[in-house]
């Protein structure tokens, strides 16, 4: 089911479609790909809506910058210096924070207007990013698709294929608080990551793979996550052709639960400190399935180019349950 949700200043429209299937309710926009609102229930039956958003098209062209609940692309997360080589040959990208490149550039997929078509239990999002958009090389065709199943998980299933080499990296940005207001950072986390990539003062991976061992950065038995985080969990299962779950969130004051399963190798969790108004510092926790940040620049890293006759696959998945 769709609805008008408001228009751009050219006149474009944009539309939010509603899945609805085991209790669970999510509102996606064609805008951004944006997940608004993910309605679960507690321990008790009662209904709120996990994630942060807002409520009119406004509110998501006024404050960009969280990237609340959009699609990631082409790059999710940073590249140092703005470049990267490729083949030979370096490419610039547009720097939108400091000289770094964040989350695909100043125009990245979050703020692009996708065609939507409805599939089984869900829609498909389409795009064709063209050659040199925010600096990345080829013509990227994309699909997002957002299903609900049986258990009212939700799925994102990404593909894309290009005509000449690139690098690819997508992801959802929603900032989850499952009691559905104030302060996420009570929530209890389990991760199964041993080791996690330190960044320096501009949040570049320093290319050292550390342990957890014995840092506030071991989720591996289930904790209260706090504040300042910003850093990408190396998972322990690496790359899989099917989702694997990698982590739990535990809200124990109304019970609810969240798993997240991925074929990424990598999480980026935020604490998002940083939030402004109309939110407040903390107010949820970003949980990231990606490649790891600034990996063109990092052969040790896990490959994130692709070319022409491979087709790029990312599945996660997003389960809710209460305890």
């Amino acid at each position: 089911m769709s609805e008008l949700f408001g228009t751009l200043s050219d006149g474009a429209a944009v539309h939010r479609w509603t899945l609805e299937r085991a209790g669970v309710r999510v509102r996606v926009l064609s805008y951004g790909g944006i997940v608004q609102s993910v309605e679960v229930p507690d321990r008790d039956g009662r209904t709120a809506d996990v994630v942060l958003g807002f409520p009119g098209l406004e509110g998501y062209l006024a404050h960009p910058e969280p990237f609340l609940g959009a699609l990631i692309g082409r790059y999710a997360n940073r590249i140092a210096g703005g470049r990267f080589p490729l083949d030979g040959r370096t490419y610039a990208l547009e720097q939108n924070e400091g000289t770094n490149s964040l989350h695909g550039g100043d125009r990245g997929f979050d703020k692009r207007l996708w065609e939507v078509a409805p599939v089984e239990h869900g829609i498909r999002l389409t795009r064709v990013s063209p050659h040199g958009e925010e600096g990345f090389p080829g013509r990227l065709e994309v699909t997002a698709t957002y299903t609900l199943d049986a258990s009212g998980a939700l799925h994102i299933a990404y593909t894309a294929v290009t005509d000449a080499p690139t690098v690819v990296n997508l992801t959802n940005h929603s900032y989850w608080n499952l009691s559905g207001s104030g302060s996420a950072g009570g929530h209890e986390l389990r991760l199964a990551a041993s080791r996690y990539t330190p960044v320096g003062a501009d949040l570049i991976p320093t290319g050292d793979l550390a342990e957890v061992a014995g840092t506030r950065f071991d989720f591996r038995r289930a904790r209260e996550v706090g504040s300042g985080y910003d850093h990408n969990l190396v998972l322990d299962k690496g790359v899989t052709t099917t989702p694997v779950e990698v982590a739990e969130l535990h809200d124990p004051v109304f019970g609810r639960v969240l798993t997240v399963s991925t074929t990424e190798p990598g999480l980026q969790l935020y604490t998002a400190d940083h939030l402004g108004a109309p939110f407040a510092p903390g107010a949820g926790i970003a949980l990231e399935t990606q490649h790891f940040p600034d990996s063109p620049n990092r052969p040790r890293f896990p490959s994130t180019g692709l070319r022409p006759g491979e087709v790029f696959r990312s599945e996660t998945v997003y389960g809710f349950s209460a305890r």
